[in-house]
């Protein structure tokens, strides 16, 4: 809205400010056409906009206008005309058409092009009807040397999810999608032989492609065991690109006889390109998509909008460049923007309007975040806090806002903001109900309710509830016992000194690193630490992780640039557990998961009714025919499509749910079924399966990581992230340790309670006590005094 009102538009061709164009300046330009050139004055009544028109249609017929060109196609006005009102269309009148004669035409194009500028509210096509071409003129903004016009500046012309602001070529995504080289060969340190260049990678075993690569070898003097980085970067890009117009020799032996031809190479990625536009197959579009990574748009760099929209400046900056600021950045730029007193007094209340958004989102700690930043890039904290300054904008009374967790990802430094964001909302007249184990968020709300006293079936009640002090006073409540110092996370009396060992990169440039070194002890507690943005995921999950999954297990995830990377020999092994699902779909469990499923399958199989029967472990999974509900394929539910609205999923009721056929079910342990096994949490299992050594082992890494709680075939779909990576820790925890393992978490401590944390440090530091490297991103002050080194 501020640039269409004061924004001022400049020629994209010569730079030139441009001003308003007369009748005169247009008349002289079209006089300007070569002799006996054959045009047509148009009037471009309706512009891109939804509606029949008919009321419209008719006034030209009573005006005595003939013919209309409407969406590109020309009609006669007497015809009978019926448009869709739901699409968006585009209306011209011909006004008149003419043939340059600049002696003889002068007076009637001007009358015309003054008919036409009526009709069209300042605008005018001059169409030429043997090219085909159109030149437009608007009363408003044109510029007179170069013939640059501009449609109408309005706020549309500003964005880009519209077509008349959008940039064409990228249709205003600001990227294209094209072969990488880096996703191609992930890995430099391989031979082609060895598969460095994914794509040939199965094929390399072929005869015929194996020939073929012979040839290329024999040409660019190349060998197909050297490693990928070690052969010369013209030959990289021959192979990759192509030969161009350079013809090369290809030879194959076919049994009795030599096949020989004779042509240029296409390259890999021509190849590809090619293929992946003519294929109709999804399958095999998908698979080329995992070559392909995404880079700015070479017309519009990224900008996403048109040219014409980018050449209009306010204060000496275009829209993109604004929206290109950090928030703070932007405050400052609106603060002190430079207008004139006219154009002052049109943006007053917009610059108002604008001042309070960017204060809205800097009073919720985003004040890093960039104006045109990608949502889908956005951490959920950081989402969830968008909307609450959203919220606090719309100035709203008397709403219950309810939030989760809006701590989430939050330095301790912005906590602060996000509580007087908080407490403002509330002296609006609203009330605000969080969920949250924040400690400054739980002494900073005016009534707490204490929900316990333990988890999952173990929880349900409340426990305490009223001001911070009663929580803090009340001996049953958990909460008030750590909020009070009455528990607490101790620091550690001895912290664990580094051997010597190093693990370090050098020149990180990912993201937004400054092309850092940082070393990491090994064999120690780290923790990565910082405010919000300042690259600590960038660091550990987007570089470090990716280049040891490379060299470590030969993985093909491109990882983020360093110029080197010193002391591999320290590990064998890399380990990410972060809070993504154990599993996509209800089959997946805790017991399937740690692999204890298949210890409690074998034990059923042992017993004497089940191997009189002949019944196998396999007779006791539900993911294969035998011993499941086949009603319901071993879900326990079934699944009926509703078309229009969201499937619905209903019990079985063959099985009742239970997944498993009647004479399955009748294979009982100390009373139990299959079925009934599941259904026990880990605390009940532990008791049940006390006496079986590979059981009991892993219930009892489930329940030092605190998930006592859950049951064992409950579903994947339903726990937490914070759940999913405890589970995932107490895997790692029932294997052999090895002493060698690097172990990343990324905020593990998301949806914890204080005891919980507690908890999930006594298990981190039993993997340091066996020889392995943890680290962790965090935030949480509890997390960050335990470590043993902080970065």
């Amino acid at each position: 809205l501020l640039f269409a009102r004061v924004g001022h538009p400049f020629c994209h061709i010569c730079g030139k400010e441009i001003k308003t164009q007369t009748v005169q300046q247009i008349v002289d330009q079209t006089l300007s056409l070569p002799p006996k050139t054959r045009f047509a004055v148009l009037a471009p009544m309706v512009r891109g906009r939804k509606g029949e028109y008919r009321k419209e249609l008719d006034q030209l017929r009573k005006s005595g206008f003939v013919r209309a060109k409407i969406d590109g196609k020309v009609y006669d006005l007497s015809e009978e005309i019926s448009l869709d009102r739901n699409k968006k269309h585009t209306i011209e009148v011909y006004v008149d058409r003419l043939v340059m004669d600049a002696e003889k035409i002068r007076t009637r194009l001007a009358d015309s092009i003054e008919t036409a500028l009526r009709q069209a509210e300042g605008i005018v096509r001059i169409e030429l009807l043997d090219s085909g071409k159109t030149l437009t003129f608007s009363e408003k903004f044109a510029c007179a040397d170069c013939g640059v016009s501009y449609p109408e500046i309005s706020p549309r012309l500003f964005s880009f999810n519209n077509p008349y602001g959008a940039c064409p070529e990228c249709d205003g995504l600001g990227t294209k999608m094209y072969f990488d080289p880096d996703l191609i060969v992930p890995n430099p340190d391989l031979s082609i032989r060895e598969g460095a260049i994914v794509p040939w990678a199965k094929r390399v075993s072929s005869a015929f492609f194996y020939e073929m690569l012979r040839s290329l070898a024999k040409r660019y003097q190349f060998d197909l065991n050297t490693p990928w980085k070690k052969i010369p970067r013209d030959i990289q890009n021959a192979l990759l690109f192509g030969s161009g117009e350079e013809e090369i020799e290809f030879s194959l032996q076919l049994e009795d006889r030599l096949w020989k031809d004779q042509r240029p190479f296409e390259g890999l990625i021509p190849n590809l390109d090619r293929r992946f536009h003519e294929t109709e197959s999804e399958m095999i579009r998908e698979e080329f998509q995992r070559y392909m990574n995404i880079r700015p748009c070479p017309k519009c760099k990224g900008a996403r909008l048109r040219i014409e929209s980018l050449s209009i400046k306010v204060a000496e900056k275009n829209i993109s460049e604004i929206t290109g600021l950090s928030i703070k950045q932007a405050k400052v730029f609106f603060e002190q923007i430079q207008l004139s007193p006219k154009e002052m007094e049109i943006a007053r209340r917009i610059l108002k309007e604008i001042r309070e958004r960017l204060q809205f989102l800097i009073n919720v700690g985003l004040d890093y975040l960039t104006i045109d930043r990608h949502s889908g890039t956005l951490a959920g904290g950081e989402g969830q806090r968008i909307r609450l300054a959203t919220q606090i904008g719309s100035r709203l009374v008397g709403v219950l806002y309810i939030m989760d967790e809006p701590s989430i990802g939050l330095h301790p430094r912005d906590n602060r903001k996000l509580l007087d964001t908080l407490i403002a909302l509330r002296d609006l007249g609203n009330t605000v109900i969080v969920v949250e184990h924040d400690a400054e968020t739980i002494r900073t709300a005016d009534w707490v309710i204490d929900l316990g006293p333990g988890a999952g079936i173990n929880g349900g009640k409340v426990v305490a509830q009223g001001t911070p002090g009663d929580i803090l006073k009340n001996p049953d409540s958990l909460t008030g016992a750590y909020l009070s110092g009455r528990l607490e996370i101790p620091v550690p009396k001895l912290r664990k000194k580094n051997d010597g060992r190093w693990l370090t990169l050098k020149g990180c440039q990912a993201n937004n690193l400054k092309n850092i070194e940082v070393s990491f002890p090994i064999g120690l507690f780290i923790c990565v630490t910082g405010v919000s943005g300042s690259g600590k995921s960038t660091l550990v999950v987007d570089t470090l992780y990716r280049i040891l999954a490379q060299k470590i297990f030969g993985s093909k995830e491109p990882a983020g640039k360093v110029k080197s990377i010193s002391g591999l020999e320290h590990l064998d092994r890399v380990i990410d557990i972060d809070q993504s699902p154990i599993g996509r779909t209800p089959r997946s469990n805790p017991a399937t998961y740690t692999g204890l499923f298949i210890h409690i399958r074998e034990l059923f199989a042992q017993i004497p009714e089940a191997r009189l029967r002949g019944y196998k472990p396999g007779r006791f999974s539900f993911n294969v025919k035998g011993g499941r509900c086949e009603a319901c394929e071993g879900d326990g539910l079934i699944k009926v499509e509703m078309h229009f609205l969201p499937d619905v999923y209903v019990t079985c009721d063959v099985c009742g749910g239970k997944r498993y056929n009647r004479e399955t079910l009748e294979i009982k342990y100390k009373g139990k079924n299959i079925a009934e096994a599941l259904e026990m949490t880990v605390d009940e299992a532990g008791e049940f399966f006390s006496n079986i050594p590979s059981a009991r082992n892993k219930l009892q890494t489930l329940q030092e990581v605190g998930l006592g709680y859950i049951q064992l075939g409950q579903a994947a779909t339903t726990l937490s992230g914070g759940e999913a990576q405890r589970i995932k820790l107490s895997r790692e925890l029932s294997k052999r340790a090895s002493g060698r393992t690097l172990y990343l978490l990324d905020e593990p401590t998301t949806g914890l309670h204080f005891a919980d944390v507690q908890k999930l440090l006594d298990v981190l530091e039993r993997l340091v006590g066996q020889g392995n490297t943890v680290m962790v991103i965090e935030h949480n002050l509890e997390v960050i005094k335990t470590a043993d080194w902080i970065i």
